[in-house]
């Protein structure tokens, strides 16, 4: 499924017009896309948090590899794809067609059960033929039973309650918060972060709950559109402690 996160946090009035300059800038350059395969057996598929959640780590190793930054084999595309919109495309394989993706360059990430394969981004026209024979739709995954409560201290991304989302493009969506959230940290939270092991946690935000979430000053996806959604639909909230911690006191 293809999503394309549109800017970090939702802006302002005063600011709305800088805003559109930068998407528009964004939108002039050469665009890359970050491919994401999930395995998804028909046998025994992941459940839908596990795969979200795998996506979204998948999202942060790829980042903070090694590869990807300085003079590495990955960062020239790395950069170049976060210079335009921040496109990411989720597609599903099993069998051969899982191990023939696993033996392209990339990094699988693993959940309690979910696999989840992130490459190097590559240009929108350009996918390797291991990958664009891959099928986009039907990923629909289910949780057996609803997810508990996320862990007090640690980072979640909060779905909008109100959207209707296939799971591959709340992959998507979980991979762009995460992926915000990176954007806002400090070296040093980072890599704290990274030594964890990236914990984190994707809940349906509570509806009551929603408005106050995208007004607090945390980082805030907005689609951009192409799929399933309305352009500028709010997604997904990251709530980094880090990040909350850094915000203004309110009342």
């Amino acid at each position: 499924m293809t999503s394309t996160e549109t800017a970090g946090q939702q802006p302002d009035n005063s600011s709305a017009s800088a805003f559109t300059r930068a998407a528009n800038d964004r939108d002039a350059a050469p665009q890359f896309v970050l491919p994401l395969v999930a395995r998804i057996e028909k046998a025994d598929p992941p459940a839908r948090t596990d795969a979200l959640e795998t996506a979204a780590r998948a999202v942060l190793v790829l980042l903070s590899d090694e590869r990807s930054a300085g003079d590495g084999a990955w960062a020239a595309a790395v950069r170049d794809w976060q210079d335009a919109r921040i496109r990411k495309v989720v597609r599903r394989a099993r069998g051969a067609e899982w191990r023939r993706a696993g033996a392209l360059p990339g990094i699988t990430v693993t959940g309690a059960r979910a696999e989840v394969r992130v490459f190097p981004p590559v240009p929108l026209d350009g996918w390797p033929k291991e990958l664009a024979r891959l099928q986009v739709s039907g990923t629909e995954l289910d949780d057996p039973e609803p997810p508990g409560a996320p862990a007090p201290d640690r980072p979640v991304l909060w779905l909008n309650p109100g959207l209707e989302m296939s799971a591959g493009k709340e992959m998507a969506q979980a991979g762009h918060a995460a992926h915000l959230a990176w954007w806002e940290l400090s070296g040093t939270e980072r890599a704290a972060w990274r030594a964890a092991g990236f914990p984190l946690s994707v809940r349906s935000a509570a509806a009551a709950e929603w408005e106050t979430l995208t007004r607090s000053g945390l980082p805030v996806v907005q689609d951009a559109g192409f799929t399933e959604i309305a352009p500028g639909s709010c997604t997904v909230v990251a709530d980094h402690p880090a990040l909350r911690s850094a915000l203004p006191p309110t009342g």
